[in-house]
């Protein structure tokens, strides 16, 4: 038992006596024992990356008040910071023009040191014309491999409850099929490579937590079947579609971050709307502001918005 310096007690009188004496004992603490063996402390996550999506609008009337030399050299600022083959550049780096009034650019970053995204918003703050680019909205979060992401014997368990059977040719292959992508799919999950497809939608969400459709109150089996159904519904989307989960609780007020790039942007609004109908959306989605926006070179963004 671990025992506290010694604490002195209140003045206790002698029986027959005007005398009073100090009592000091030992008093039994609880503390907690040091773990036998944690890492290192770190703001790198043990696996895979930080990211951030950030939007600025263009302050019109900031703008005007730098003279031709002051833009000119913000624009050579703006190409270099946001050049993703530079040397202080994280791991991804994309740049978008975004349609509608709630913003005009947008930035993806991704990297395993949260400080080398921020560094890229302090560059762009400080930069020549920095005043004039006003942020608008942001959302911080995380890659991850989902909790719903079945590891092969989860995946052979639910072939078999569909019907098939070791003894099918069928479920073996397919058995073997998943066991050599599902590698290849977790690192694109963790280490996402951005696709070459022009359109960009990004949208928070929460799973609902209101009585009679409480996500959180269902049961592990129950919601991976859920999910399972969701996933089939994008899956069908393979080429036209490619989608990033990002994870944001504890890092930002919605629980889930979702990254859209399309080949067209037909296949945004078919993803979006096909999916609302599996259960895991229609009855448990919460869904946050979208952004659609456009893959676009730096270059190409400063003469876009007449920067």
């Amino acid at each position: 038992m671990l025992y506290d310096d010694a604490v002195s007690l209140p003045l206790i009188g002698l029986p027959g006596s005007r005398r009073a004496v100090i009592v000091s004992v030992r008093l039994p603490v609880n503390r907690p024992r040091p773990a036998a063996s944690l890492p290192e402390p770190t703001i790198q996550p043990s696996e895979g990356w930080h990211c951030l999506h950030i939007y600025y609008r263009i302050d019109q009337c900031g703008l005007e008040i730098f003279d031709e030399a002051t833009r000119e050299q913000g624009r050579a600022d703006l190409i270099r910071i946001l050049n993703p083959a530079a040397e202080h550049a994280p791991a991804r780096l994309q740049v978008s023009v975004v349609s509608g009034h709630a913003a005009d650019l947008c930035l993806i970053l991704m990297d395993p040191d949260p400080l080398k995204i921020d560094a890229v918003t302090q560059m762009l703050r400080t930069s020549a014309i920095g005043s004039a680019l006003e942020t608008t909205y942001s959302f911080v979060s995380i890659t991850e491999i989902s909790e719903y992401v079945p590891s092969v014997e989860q995946y052979a368990e639910r072939l078999q409850r569909e019907g098939s059977g070791p003894d099918d040719p069928a479920y073996q292959a397919k058995v073997n099929a998943y066991e050599q992508r599902l590698p290849a799919m977790n690192k694109q999950r963790l280490y996402p490579d951005i696709p070459p497809f022009p359109v960009v939608c990004f949208y928070p969400m929460n799973k609902s937590r209101v009585p009679g459709a409480n996500w959180f109150m269902e049961s592990f089996s129950a919601r991976s079947a859920m999910m399972a159904e969701h996933a089939t519904s994008g899956i069908k989307f393979a080429g036209r579609v490619s989608q990033l989960i990002t994870a944001s609780t504890g890092f930002d007020d919605w629980e889930w971050g979702v990254t859209l790039w399309g080949r067209s942007p037909e296949y945004i609004k078919e993803i979006v709307y096909t999916m609302r109908f599996d259960r895991a959306s229609a009855q448990y989605a919460e869904f946050g502001p979208f952004y659609i926006s456009y893959a676009i070179s730096t270059e190409e963004m400063l003469t876009h918005l007449r920067l």
